[in-house]
């Protein structure tokens, strides 16, 4: 605000300084001509009574006439001097007549012998002074002759100085009064103006509660209440732009699919929270990076090219890997069109399918693993009971050998019943874990005794080791279940003379679980199928074991009945690492 006064202040305030000295320039030497008028009115009204005294009275008479001049000098307060037609001085009032010198050619005098009666100003060396001198003939009874006045000055000087100096004081005056009364209007005037400039700069800078004073003045009160009108359209645009934003980005950050939008130049510029979900990683860190250079799925990055090559709407199943989990993605792309008809970018839409193709999935392995599991059994139990009632019963060591399988086949179909309703019964709505505490290693203990005999026929080593407290919250039998299906899992697939560790470490909120084998192993590909039911990795192995393909689908829902982490660890002919994070302490309800 200051700045912007002193900007028209000071050009304001030079224009009325030029004005008042180009005044008083005009007025100064205007004055002074007038007073020089005055005087010269006065000097010659002065002579013409000189003239008529000194007309009256004898030229020869010297002493009269010096006394005559030094009177009248005396009343009027001026030089006098009487001259003869010759050019003598016959009187003066300054100085003896008789040691002047001829003053026929002086200018005032020629002046007077011309009739043109001028003024002269010139300095006088008789009284060391300027003087102005006028000069009239003298006609009188004796002669012709010239009276001449001298004014000295000083008295002029003294009076220009004195005008010079009341025009100074006069116009400093007038200058200080207008500058206050400029500066009080220019206050008037630029309040509203610098009022509305810094609602302008605070609206530009989203400040839109600002208001002006909209004040009296019709012009400037006009222009603030119009930028008023402006502040509170823009806040009301800007609000429900906002509430907007707000519903958009609240939609698009808690919708159950994953979203990511892609400019024309294929960076991405959009992705929400699902993403994370989807992909495993942080993807907010995608925002401005080539789609290809984050997305490392083979399958999503070819359906991109696709949409940006043909510019028309696709969809696609697609599955992705998290982990030990397999997930299923119905994708859907679509090109986004401006309507000059120019791609401006892609946008993806990622519908978790996982629980609806796990549950067809479930349907077609349940009928066929069933069917399967089932179908070796029962031909077991007919066939030997066929050949049993054909005459092999009469064979005693036929029929104890039949016998043997018969039975040996009913445990198995009874095993493969008893998990199948365990497995449905866990994955019910219906299934709580009956919370206590634990001593892990003590399930331990009694797991690695229930198998220590299965695991000397392979002369295998188990292996048992404990960091910090064993203890945790969950359910005893169910613990134990998880360690009877991983631990028999291990012996199962590690070769004669291998190894099984079991370790247990306290961590911060956890106990950690490990199950560590040194058997077959299996691909990356493999491991977010393992807990699939009926899934195996060597089926001839685990056929001739005896399992049936469920432990580990017990495994996982059971772990995740106790809020657990699961993970797995596995390369190909070097083992396969279990790891379980179980909750230290109860959940809260």
């Amino acid at each position: 605000m200051t700045s912007y006064r002193i900007r028209l202040l000071l050009p304001l305030s030079i224009i009325i300084l030029v004005v008042l000295i180009g005044l008083g320039a005009i007025l100064g030497p205007f004055f002074k001509e007038f007073y020089f008028d005055r005087m010269h009115d006065r000097i010659s009204k002065e002579a013409e009574v000189a003239a008529y005294n000194f007309e009256r009275i004898d030229f020869s008479d010297d002493g009269l006439l010096q006394e005559e001049a030094e009177a009248l000098s005396e009343r009027f307060e001026v030089r006098i001097t009487v001259i003869d037609g010759e050019g003598v001085v016959l009187a003066e009032s300054y100085e003896d007549p008789a040691v002047m010198d001829n003053h026929l050619n002086r200018p005032e005098i020629q002046s007077a012998i011309a009739g043109n009666f001028d003024r002269e100003i010139r300095y006088s060396d008789t009284v060391n002074a300027e003087l102005l001198y006028f000069a009239l003939p003298l006609n009188g009874d004796e002669g012709e002759g010239f009276v001449r006045l001298g004014i000295p000055m000083d008295e002029l000087d003294s009076l220009y100085q004195n005008i010079w100096a009341l025009l100074f004081v006069s116009f400093l005056v007038a200058f200080v009064i207008i500058l206050i009364l400029t500066s009080r209007l220019t206050n008037q005037m630029i309040r509203p103006i610098e009022d509305a400039r810094r609602v302008a700069n605070e609206l530009a800078e989203g400040n839109f509660s600002a208001r002006a004073y909209e004040g009296n003045s019709y012009e400037t009160g006009e222009l603030n209440r119009s930028i008023n009108v402006l502040a509170k359209n823009l806040m009301q645009i800007t609000q429900t732009y906002e509430r907007q934003q707000e519903r958009l980005e609240t939609l698009i950050e808690n919708m159950g699919s994953g979203l990511i939008l892609i400019n024309h130049t294929g960076d991405v510029t959009l992705v929400n929270r699902s993403c994370d979900v989807i992909f495993g990683e942080n993807t907010q860190e995608w925002h401005g990076t080539l789609y290809y250079q984050v997305i490392r799925n083979k399958k999503i990055n070819k359906f991109i090219q696709r949409i940006f090559l043909t510019e028309e709407r696709k969809r696609r199943q697609i599955s992705i890997a998290s982990g030990i989990y397999l997930n299923h993605y119905d994708v859907h792309g679509a090109p986004i069109i401006a309507q000059d008809g120019e791609l401006k970018g892609i946008v993806l839409v990622f519908h978790d399918i996982t629980e609806l193709k796990k549950l067809e999935q479930a349907r077609k392995d349940f009928v066929a693993n069933v069917s399967h599991e089932l179908k070796t059994p029962v031909t077991s139990l007919k066939g030997f009971t066929e050949t049993l009632l054909e005459g092999a019963m009469d064979d005693e060591e036929l029929r104890l050998k039949f016998l043997t399988i018969i039975a040996s086949e009913s445990d198995r179909l009874e095993t493969l019943i008893f998990e199948l309703l365990e497995l449905s019964r866990i994955e019910g709505d219906t299934f709580q874990l009956n919370w206590q505490t634990v001593d892990l290693e003590e399930q331990i203990d009694e797991v690695v005794e229930v198998l220590g005999e299965k695991a000397d026929a392979k002369k295998m080593t188990l292996e048992k080791t404990i960091k910090g407290s064993p203890i945790l919250a969950g359910e005893a039998a169910r613990i134990k279940q998880i360690l009877m299906n991983l631990i028999n899992n291990a012996i199962v697939y590690t070769p004669e003379g291998g190894t099984v560790m079991v370790s247990v470490k306290e961590q911060n909120e956890r106990v950690l679980l490990e199950v560590e084998d040194t058997g077959i192993g299996m691909s990356k590909k493999e491991i977010p199928r393992i807990f699939e039911r009926f899934y195996r990795v060597d089926r001839a192995r685990s056929r001739n074991s005896g399992g049936t393909g469920l432990g580990l689908a017990i495994v996982k829902h059971l772990s995740e009945a106790h809020q657990a982490i699961l993970s797995v660890d596995s390369e190909p002919g070097k083992g396969t690492v279990f790891r379980i994070a179980f909750l230290k302490n109860l959940p809260e309800k």
